[in-house]
């Protein structure tokens, strides 16, 4: 589970995609006049629309009453899945209480509201970037520019399309919510369900591998590279995703500093090196290593603490560990809310007949059904090695201190890590 500080990112991500409206002051004399013109246009619009408004009034009084219904058929549609969601936690509620009902709510609530944050962000990045005419200040398009002007000027003149923009977007947040519960968005990085496929979660001996026979979590240590993932935590946008595992002096815990890019050329061809984080940003899960159990890690983030299961790993002919698999999950009485699966190599690339064997390997311990399978696992871009991404965007995040700021994160982390002043 990559369970860390993802509202920085998700803040970053949404920068690169709103910072439009804080360039217009550095629009050239011409670029002004034309702007005076445009908002001349706009005003000479505002008039035309209300005098429309006058003459054809149920047009725009359909407009809410169209984005209602949308909403009601959105709820209506995913009722069932709803519905059981909250049966679930209704039983859950029999079971726990106080924070050990509370925390794992609100861990699912965050994840199951930054995809929707998340995703439609990178598609207006997309649009952004992909808009024609001249650049402001060497960084976003003037027609871009100009749209936001005018989306605004109707927002804020017309009560009407305000409201209805505001009921269709929670319209949308319930359709896509309620998709994350049937599965259907993506089932890599967005299945909401709770205990879908089978009730609750196994014990380790139920998914442990014989490879894990004398395992040796000094071995462990050292980078991998994330393969394939099943885990609402991480996005599918991101690439090029690394865990460092680093140990505790006294080998009892251990930090998984875990690296992403973002969003991926695949994903957006258009916005991809003018992300914040498209030379990578770093964040982190701390973990405390079972000595009773060799192969099992308590792992905490977001006020839920559950178990990191390392089911299998791989030997080359030295005994170094080449490939890995981890499972975690979490449960409350008896409830499955979360599970997560990463397929882990010491190569960033393998074969896909080595691929077949990772799954091959998951479903001979039991996981399929948690979501180990092909159709269910999101695989991972690991492109060959290249610069570092330098552009007017990365000069602007560079300016403002973003780099500054992720570099502190990742420094105070570290830090922290290795201060075991408290554990005295």
């Amino acid at each position: 589970s990559r369970t860390a500080p993802l509202l920085l990112i998700a803040l970053l991500f949404a920068g690169s995609t709103g910072v439009a409206g804080l360039l217009a002051p550095k629009l050239s004399r011409p670029a002004r006049t034309s702007s005076t013109r445009f908002s001349r246009c706009l005003t000479r619009l505002a008039v035309e629309s209300d005098s429309a408004e006058d003459a054809q009034p149920n047009l725009l009084d359909a407009l809410p009453k169209v984005a209602i219904g949308g909403l009601v058929a959105a709820a209506a549609f995913h009722a069932p899945a709803f519905l059981q969601f909250t049966q679930k936690w209704l039983d859950i509620g029999e079971s726990v209480s106080g924070d050990e009902f509370w925390a794992p709510l609100q861990f699912w609530g965050f994840f199951a509201a930054m995809h929707p944050l998340i995703k439609p962000l990178v598609s207006v990045g997309e649009v952004l970037h992909s808009s024609p005419g001249p650049l402001v200040a060497n960084l976003v398009p003037i027609s871009f520019v100009a749209a936001n002007v005018a989306v605004l000027y109707l927002l804020a003149t017309q009560s009407k399309i305000r409201t209805a923009l505001n009921v269709g977007l929670l319209g949308l947040l319930v359709h896509f919510i309620g998709c994350g519960l049937e599965g259907s968005v993506n089932q890599g990085d967005y299945n909401l369900a709770l205990d879908d496929g089978v009730k609750g979660c196994p014990t380790y001996e139920q998914v442990r591998q014989p490879s894990m026979d004398n395992f040796d979590i000094n071995k462990y240590d050292g980078r991998w590279y994330e393969l394939a993932f099943h885990d609402w935590t991480q996005f599918s946008e991101v690439y090029d995703t690394t865990f460092d595992i680093e140990l505790s002096s006294d080998k009892l815990r251990w930090l998984d500093d875990f690296g992403v890019k973002g969003p991926s050329p695949t994903s957006a061809p258009a916005s991809w090196d003018k992300s914040p984080v498209a030379n990578g940003a770093h964040y982190f899960l701390y973990g405390k290593v079972d000595t009773r159990t060799p192969g099992v890690l308590q792992e905490s983030g977001f006020g839920v603490t559950f178990p990191n299961y390392i089911v299998d790993v791989q030997k080359d002919a030295s005994g170094k560990y080449t490939e890995a698999i981890q499972f975690q999950c979490l449960e409350r009485g008896g409830v499955r809310i979360f599970e997560g699966i990463n397929f882990l190599s010491r190569s960033p690339t393998l074969s896909d007949a080595e691929m077949q064997k990772m799954f091959d390997r998951a479903s001979a311990a039991g996981m399929a059904p948690y979501g180990a399978t092909r159709e269910q696992m999101h695989m991972v871009a690991h492109p060959p090695p290249a610069k570092p991404v330098d552009n007017a965007w990365q000069h602007m995040w560079s300016a403002t201190g973003i780099d500054k700021l992720l570099a502190l994160v990742e420094a105070n982390t570290h830090s922290t890590f290795e201060d075991t002043s408290a554990l005295r």
